[in-house]
Formats: structure tokens, C-alpha cells, sequence
């Protein structure tokens, strides 16, 4: 069974043909820029193009794919294939599905949230694949979230659920883009471990040895920067990581004990660490879930999609 897979991002598009019966592998991808300045049908018209553009290549026609899957930021109404609202994107009740099959000629079109898609991908063909039960979260510019139940994808009764990174772990703390204060992607996003390394920098300078590999330039500041140079021994650096770590391990915790799920999966840059992360976050983790000591507790794992996991996440929602 073929399908194809839609990464719609605020950046770029992302396509590809995945083919379900053989290891969900992608037969063939590419991406436009998304031109999110533009007005929605500007944007679907390149999705649409995007798509059929990949059968020409291929030698396939529209009949030869079950479906189309896209995953999109944003509150995605998968029962009605309308996208109610997308933060950085112009769709407002905008019906995606059947804008897209109408300039496709393929009839069935799926749509989930981005990041809900991604946790479904995971839970069909990589870290959760085998288990009914599983969460999926991304540590990038924001942090996503995507929870799994009996293999369904779980958004609630309006389809905005599983937002992980908008549970608060420290009220009135930092302003969060979401209008909180406090949330959790507020200090385990990628984006807040910057400013966590760029706020150390700022208070020891060329003391630690951060300054020389951004050149004395706050601006070159990266989510790699403080784990890089706390393997080298760097004190400073460790005090970041030791406090990203924390905050990344409570809010970790508090999933863990509300949903219990059977594996738990990272992904986004952050997760590139690996060992680095998982092994003193697992030892963080132990100390703060319900379950500690129980004979079954939750496996955490490094989600193993990466950079494809918005297309096979799209391209299985039929699973």
C-alpha cells in the first residue's frame, strides 16, 4: 500500500511516498519553501503540487495512492479535514483535506496535528513501535507533544488536546508565547536552554570555556553549545545542563504519572545528545515518578524517525 506523507511546516513543505507494506519506507520525498506569507489555497496549491510532482517521478498516477496524510501545526480537526487554527500559517477553518484531494484527483486526505502525527509515526514504525501506549514529545523551538492510547492518537473532544508543552511546572515564571507563565516549554525547549546558556555566558563571560567556542558572541549560542562544552569539563556548562535537566525531568515525570504510558520517546535537536541526555535524565525521572519501584514502569527512549517523522507520521494515519 502506498501512501503519501505531508510535513507542512511554517518553513517548508515536506512530501514523500511511504510504502506500508515494506518497512514504511519512503520511496521518494521532497519539499518547497511554504511561502507562509501567502494566502492559504497559494499554499495549497504547491502541496498539491508537491504531490503530484513526486507521482510523475515515480510513474505512478493518483489511483495508486490509499491516501494522503498531512500533518500540520496547529488545531487540526482530523474528523472534518479542517485546520480551525495554525499559529504561523493563514488557515482559519480552512477545510485542507478537501482542498487538496479536489487538486489531487486523491479522494481521501487525512489531517492531524504536526506533532500528534509525529508520536503516531513513532508508535507505528519506531521507538513505540508493538506498544498500545505511548507518549512522544519534541524538544525544539517549542515542545511538542503527541499521545498515543490503545494505538489511537489521543487531541480531546475538540482536537486541541496533548499541548504537554503548556502545563505550567513554575507558576509566575517565564512568560511563555502561549500567554502563560510558566509552562514547561518555557524551560525544556531548545529554545530555552539558549537563553539558559546565553544568561550563564552573560554572568561569567570568558571564564568558561562556552565563550571561545561562540566566539564571544551570544548570538552564536546553540542547543548544543552547554552540553559540548560540559563534556569537556566546563563548570558553567554543567550548571546549565544540571538545570535544563531539571526542568526537563519534571515536567517528564508529571507525564509519566498521568498517563503511564509503556515507552516514552524524545525527538527534536535536543535528543541528538543521546546518552548525554538520557542517561542522567532517566536518573532525574526515577526520583519524581509515582511508580518508582514498581516491577513495570515506563521506558524512555530516543525517538528514531528523526527528520522523517512529520512524512511517516502523516503517511500512517490510516494505521
Amino acid at each position: 500500500m502506498l501512501t503519501i506523507g505531508v510535513d507542512l511546516g511554517g518553513t517548508n513543505i515536506a512530501a514523500g511516498i511511504v510504502d506500508l507494506d515494506h518497512d514504511y519506507s519512503i520511496i521518494r520525498k521532497d519539499s518547497v519553501p511554504t511561502g507562509a506569507d501567502r494566502d492559504a489555497s497559494a499554499i495549497v496549491d504547491d502541496m498539491a503540487g508537491l504531490c503530484l510532482s513526486l507521482l510523475k517521478e515515480e510513474n505512478l498516477s493518483p489511483s495508486d495512492i490509499a491516501y494522503i496524510g498531512i500533518a500540520t501545526p496547529g488545531t487540526a480537526d482530523s474528523d472534518t479535514g479542517v485546520v480551525k487554527y495554525a499559529n504561523n500559517l493563514p488557515f482559519y477553518d480552512f477545510p485542507i483535506g478537501e482542498e487538496l484531494a479536489k487538486r489531487t484527483g486523491i479522494s481521501k486526505v487525512l489531517i492531524e496535528n504536526d506533532a500528534n502525527a509525529a508520536a503516531k509515526g513513532e508508535a507505528v514504525c519506531g521507538a513505540a513501535k508493538g506498544r498500545a501506549n505511548s507518549v512522544m514529545i519534541t524538544l525544539g523551538t517549542g515542545v511538542g507533544g503527541g499521545i498515543i492510547i490503545d494505538n489511537k492518537v489521543y487531541s480531546g473532544f475538540n482536537h486541541a488536546g496533548a499541548e504537554l508543552g503548556h502545563i505550567v511546572i513554575q507558576k509566575d515564571g517565564v512568560p511563555c508565547s502561549c500567554g502563560r507563565k510558566g509552562c514547561w516549554e518555557s524551560y525544556s525547549s531548545a529554545t530555552a536552554l539558549i537563553r539558559m546558556t546565553r544568561e550563564k555566558l552573560a554572568a561569567v563571560g570568558s571564564a568558561s570555556r562556552m565563550w571561545n567556542m561562540v566566539d564571544g558572541d551570544l548570538s552564536k549560542v546553540s542547543g548544543r553549545t552547554a552540553f559540548a562544552a560540559a563534556r569537556e569539563g566546563d563548570a558553567a556548562a554543567q550548571e546549565v545542563v544540571d538545570e535544563y535537566l531539571d526542568y526537563l525531568a519534571s515536567g517528564i515525570a508529571s507525564i509519566i504519572n498521568i498517563f503511564a504510558p509503556e515507552i516514552l520517546s524524545i525527538g527534536g535537536g535536543i535528543s541528538n545528545e543521546k546518552d548525554n541526555l538520557l542517561i542522567p535524565l532517566k536518573e532525574r525521572i526515577k526520583k519524581e515518578t509515582y511508580t518508582r519501584g514498581n516491577v513495570k514502569e515506563t521506558e524512555i527512549r530516543i525517538a528514531t524517525l528523526r527528520n522523517d517523522a512529520g512524512i511517516i507520521g502523516a503517511a500512517v494515519l490510516g494505521r
